[in-house]
């Protein structure tokens, strides 16, 4: 056994990289003859048919060698061949990012919908930017972040980068995720302050008010001053301590970030409520009447349509997910209409929207007709949206 070792791995070898990068099958006498010879056994199979070996007093030892290393050997290119003709041969970048975490993974360190993402060993320093404080870096590396389960590595990834910047303000960041759950982030400090969060056309105003607690960055609000309503959108808010009548520079902050609920160990993202200061990107005309007011009153508006947050809600309790599928022009269903391919009931999804190249066609009819690279928003359970994913590409 011990001999036919290195015999069996050289034939595993020799069977995999034929297979892998021509296609062809080594013979298998060939792959014996060959592991006999390497085992040290003179003249190979002929060893067999030698009376010198057969003769001697160990050649039951001998012949149950030869024999063993020959089954050993054929075992192991068999085994090798299969792998060299299974083994995916564009194996890239690309391709592991379209991976998905494991589902023993999943279970550890999520549930069913939704999974974990902590940062592992340092936060490294973005290559041609300063150093990240050491405290930031700190803070980076004790978060958790949430994500819903069914996303690959490479959205994962992408998710969580921009998750960083908005709650961070980080300059620049990049993330790697394996299929562990474990991210390592590459960061680069914030390089400039409330002129970055200010889009074109609008101008950042601040007015004292009273803060409602939970407002956050990127909320929408109406300010009420003495002689104008003003919409706008927030770009930062602290709230002084009511119980200290200090000025609002020297007291302790409240620091604001992205509206979405953070994941456990994440600074507050929000206001805690009270006397503060409130500045808002307004537009060039609506800037005046907050400039000329000594305080103000602020109304928080609502963002997005409930009925419609209500109905994706429902459809995640019942077990359903949404997902952007590109349909290939290999796949079985590209010519077909939405009636023939009979989705519904051969998938177990329903397509809510196809993209044509006049834009996007709502609530198909059953007669649209699916062309290869249009994209389609499907809904469905995981496993159903899975097997459709695989009949499309």
């Amino acid at each position: 056994m011990l001999v036919g070792v290195v015999p069996a791995l050289v034939s595993w070898a020799l069977g995999f990289a034929f297979k892998y990068f021509t296609g062809v099958t080594i013979p298998g006498l060939g792959v014996v003859v060959l592991a006999i010879a390497l085992a040290g056994v003179s003249g190979g199979l002929l060893a067999l048919a030698d009376q010198s070996i057969t003769s001697a007093p160990n050649a039951e030892r001998v012949v149950t060698a030869i024999l063993l290393v020959g089954m050993v050997s054929l075992y192991a290119h068999s085994k090798g061949d299969k792998m060299g003709a299974e083994f995916p041969k564009r194996l890239s970048l690309q391709g592991l990012r379209d991976k998905r975490l494991s589902a023993d993974v999943v279970e550890l360190v999520g549930g069913r919908d939704e999974v974990r993402i902590g940062v592992v060993g340092d936060v490294a320093d973005m290559e041609g930017y300063p150093p990240l404080p050491e405290s930031l870096r700190a803070e980076i590396r004790g978060g958790e972040w949430t994500f819903p389960v069914d996303l690959r590595i490479g959205e994962l990834e992408s998710r969580m980068e921009e998750r960083l910047k908005t709650e961070f303000d980080l300059g620049d960041v990049a993330v790697s995720i394996d299929e562990q759950g474990r991210a390592s982030v590459t960061a680069a400090p914030p390089f400039s302050g409330l002129s970055k969060r200010i889009s074109d056309g609008r101008h950042a105003v601040s007015v004292d008010a009273l803060l409602p607690t939970g407002l956050g960055r990127k909320d929408e609000v109406t300010v009420l001053t003495p002689d104008a309503e003003v919409r706008g959108t927030v770009v930062s808010a602290r709230t002084t301590d009511t119980d200290e009548p200090t000025p609002v520079e020297t007291t302790e902050t409240s620091a604001v970030a992205d509206a979405d609920a953070p994941p456990a160990g994440v600074r507050a993202p929000t206001t805690a409520g009270g006397e503060g200061r409130l500045t808002v990107a307004v537009t060039r005309t609506d800037a005046g009447p907050l400039l000329r007011a000594e305080s103000a009153k602020v109304v928080v508006e609502p963002r997005g349509t409930r009925r419609e947050y209500e109905l994706i809600s429902l459809l995640r309790r019942a077990g359903n997910r949404f997902r952007r599928v590109t349909l290939d022009a290999e796949s079985e269903l590209d010519g077909q209409s939405l009636r023939e391919a009979r989705v519904r009931e051969q998938y177990d999804v329903a397509v809510l929207s196809v993209r044509k190249p006049s834009g996007w066609r709502l609530a198909p009819r059953g007669d649209t007709e699916l062309v290869a690279g249009e994209e389609l928003y499907v809904v469905g359970t995981t496993d159903a949206l899975d097997a459709f994913e695989e009949a499309v590409a």
